[in-house]
C-alpha cells in the first residue's frame, strides 16, 4: 500500500506538504503542487477516507511521542504516558501513543495524516534532529524537555540542571567530601539526551563550586546493575522526586491552549523538591 510518506519520497517533499496539497489548509506554488500530484499519480496513491474526512476540522486526538530507545527507563516513560492520557481526557482529548523510534519520518507521517490535532514529543536529546520539523509542522506541539535551542518551541520539564546542584549542595552541607552520580546508562549519554545531561552539569558545575570530589558512574537501569554499582542502601534514601504527573498535565495544559488560539509561555521548568530521610539524616537511636 502506497504512504503519503512513499509520496513525498518520490516528489522529494516533506510529507506536511503533502497533506497541505490535499488538504488545501496551507497555501503551496503551483510548481509544488504540480510534482505532488504528478507522484500521486504515478504511485496510485489514495488518501485514507478516515484523512480526508478529518481534513480541516478537529479530531480531538493528540499524539504522544515517546520513542522507546536503548538505555530508557520504561516504566518511568510510562508514568509520563498515564499521565498524559488522563490530563488529555479532562479535555475530551485521547491520546494516540508512538513508541517507534521513527525521528522526523515519524513526525512528518503523522502530522500530514490529520488524524492528531497536535503533538507532545518526549526523549528530547541536546541537538535533536526532530526539532526543525516541529518547528514547520502547521500542527502544534509541546515538548517534554529541553534542547539546546528552544527558539519557536513550547517546552515543559524538570530542572534537572537544579536538581543535580540540589544533591551536591545538600550533601556538602552536611560535610560530605567525596560524592557520587549513579548516572544513566552510556547509551543515554551517547545520545546526547537532555535531561541526562542537564543532571550532569548541574552536578559536575555545583561539585566545583563546593570544592568537593565528583565522580559520575554511568549505571545500567537493571536492578542488579544498580546494586552491583553502589551495593543495596539499607537506609530509606534521600531523594529528589520527579514529578511525573505535573509535567505531563502542564504539558496537556500547554497544548490545548495552543489548539485555542492562546499565548503560553517558551519556556517552564519545575523546581525540584529534595526530602531529607534516612541516608543523610540524622541517625536513629
Amino acid at each position: 500500500m502506497v504512504k503519503i510518506t512513499d509520496v513525498a519520497r518520490h516528489a522529494g517533499v516533506s510529507a506536511s506538504t503533502v497533506s497541505y496539497v490535499l488538504s488545501g489548509k496551507r497555501s503551496i506554488s503551483s510548481d509544488t503542487r504540480d510534482r505532488v500530484l504528478t507522484s500521486i499519480r504515478a504511485l496510485g496513491y489514495r488518501p485514507h477516507a478516515g484523512a480526508r474526512a478529518l481534513a480541516g476540522s478537529r479530531s480531538n486526538v493528540i499524539a504522544l511521542v515517546v520513542p522507546l530507545r536503548s538505555g530508557t527507563y520504561v516504566p518511568i516513560l510510562m508514568q509520563f504516558a498515564v499521565s498524559v492520557v488522563t490530563a488529555a481526557r479532562g479535555y475530551d482529548h485521547d491520546v494516540l501513543l508512538l513508541t517507534q523510534d521513527e525521528g522526523v519520518e515519524g513526525l512528518e507521517r503523522v502530522a500530514g495524516t490529520a488524524l492528531v490535532d497536535a503533538i507532545i514529543a518526549m526523549d528530547i536529546e541536546t541537538h535533536d534532529a526532530r526539532l526543525p520539523v516541529l518547528r514547520e509542522l502547521d500542527c502544534p506541539s509541546v515538548l517534554i524537555g529541553f534542547p539546546a535551542d528552544t527558539a519557536d518551541l513550547t517546552c515543559i520539564g524538570f530542572d534537572f540542571v537544579a536538581a543535580g546542584a540540589l544533591a551536591v549542595r545538600h550533601l556538602a552541607e552536611l560535610g560530605r567530601r567525596n560524592v557520587a552520580l549513579l548516572g544513566e546508562p552510556p547509551a543515554v549519554y551517547t545520545r546526547g539526551t537532555g535531561y541526562a545531561e542537564r543532571t550532569l552539569h548541574g552536578f559536575t558545575r555545583t561539585v566545583q563550586e563546593s570544592g568537593v570530589t565528583g565522580t559520575v558512574l554511568p549505571c545500567d537501569t537493571a536492578p542488579d546493575a544498580v546494586g552491583e554499582t553502589v551495593g543495596r542502601p539499607t537506609p530509606r534514601l534521600t531523594s529528589i522526586s520527579l514529578p511525573t504527573e505535573d509535567v505531563a498535565r502542564g504539558a496537556v495544559d500547554l497544548l490545548i491552549s495552543k489548539l485555542d488560539g492562546a499565548v503560553v509561555p517558551a519556556a517552564t521548568l519545575l523546581p525540584p523538591r529534595l526530602t531529607v530521610r534516612d541516608s543523610t539524616g540524622a541517625r536513629r537511636r
